[in-house]
């Protein structure tokens, strides 16, 4: 007696939640469902993985939407479009049939669906598209992550270990003050993204108390900084998230912010809080000079865009943003640093660029 033999299907689901179970077992085919929370960790995956058989991507995702992925997935991952792409969404929407139909995602299903529906689909697109050779590399600008140069690393790994040794008093005494002080871990620790799209943990002091968003509006009728965090808001909403982006770099010790500790105010003014970060470089997630590590919610912005060449470099403790501010004594507008850190990311493959970075450090305490 003849065994069934099934074909197994890799399929990739960007959301927040699974929505589907795994495997699951349709006809001759058995599909694995893997789910991302966050479109910077599909780099991760594919490295470990290799290229899915499909891209099965919710509409709303977190600080995204799933047709800026689309166009990221292609500009990046998929040139050639062989990889069916099927976004998800709660319902038909405008936006979707009013795209162009060269950039549209080979189809939108609505939820709720069940598995066996989503499987059907992306066999018939497999079927209508070039088959994808898993055996050769995939077709990827930016994804590969910048390999430090092992002077670089040296320099790195031994500055950052000295630096923590020498700092780890202040850190113990502010550890246990953060502690005494509020509720909560000691650490305040987020997704950022350094070269080739990597997701890693980004460690600070935690200089503001947990459900730090419930007290501002707790406090919101007796604190100014309310006023201008609305008046931030008011900026997004009418000239765009760009705006907003330079209000937040431009406003580091929120001097009036009931979110913050008192302990917070003081590590923010003296940037104890950033100190952790030493930790980071020691890990290799991070290098002592590279580009500001950017929040998922800010890369995103940048993945389809001319800037998304910031990426091929490492994320840095101080980097040439840092230098020129300090220089100048005034900020830089969104366009300005991301420029810089473009040139930042090409100098970093000179021979030569161990010795800007020395400069940069200068520069940076100087």
């Amino acid at each position: 007696m003849e065994k069934n033999i099934k074909e197994k299907l890799r399929i990739l689901h960007i959301g927040a939640d699974p929505e589907f179970p795994s495997p699951v077992i349709f006809e001759n085919y058995v599909a694995e469902i893997e789910t991302i929370d966050n479109p910077f960790s599909v780099s991760q995956w594919i490295m470990a993985n290799g290229l899915p058989d499909a891209i099965v991507c919710e509409r709303k995702l977190t600080g995204d939407n799933g047709s800026d992925f689309y166009d990221f997935w292609t500009n990046y991952f998929d040139q050639d479009r062989r990889i069916p792409f099927i976004l998800l969404e709660e319902s038909n929407n405008q936006e979707t049939a009013s795209m162009p139909p060269q950039n549209n995602p080979d189809d939108v299903l609505s939820k709720p669906l069940t598995a066996e529906t989503l499987i059907s689909r992306i066999v018939v697109l497999k079927q209508s598209k070039p088959a994808a050779n898993k055996t050769d590399a995939p077709n990827i600008k930016a994804y590969i992550p910048y390999k430090l140069p092992i002077l670089k690393r040296v320099f790195d790994v031994v500055v950052a270990s000295l630096g923590l040794l020498v700092v780890s008093p202040i850190l113990l005494i502010f550890i246990a003050a953060i502690s005494i002080g509020s509720k909560g871990n000691v650490f305040y620790i987020s997704k950022r993204v350094s070269s080739g799209f990597m997701v890693f943990d980004f460690y600070k002091l935690r200089s503001m108390y947990i459900k730090s968003d419930k007290r501002l509006k707790e406090l919101a009728h007796v604190n100014q900084f309310v006023k201008e965090e609305q008046a931030a808001n008011d900026v997004k909403s009418i000239s765009g998230l760009n705006s907003a982006i330079d209000y937040r770099y431009g406003n580091t010790t929120n001097v009036g912010d009931p979110r913050i500790t008192r302990i917070g105010h003081i590590i923010r003014k003296l940037k104890i809080d950033e100190l952790p970060q030493l930790y980071n470089v020691i890990k290799g997630d991070m290098s002592m000079v590279g580009n500001r590590p950017l929040p998922l919610y800010e890369a995103e912005l940048l993945t389809t865009s001319d800037w998304a060449d910031r990426f091929h470099s490492t994320a840095g403790i101080t980097g040439p943003w840092k230098a020129v501010t300090r220089r100048k004594l005034k900020s830089m507008s969104h366009e300005e640093r991301n420029s810089l850190q473009n040139k930042y990311s090409d100098f970093v493959k000179n021979p030569y660029s161990f010795w800007k970075d020395i400069w940069i450090i200068i520069r940076t305490i100087f």
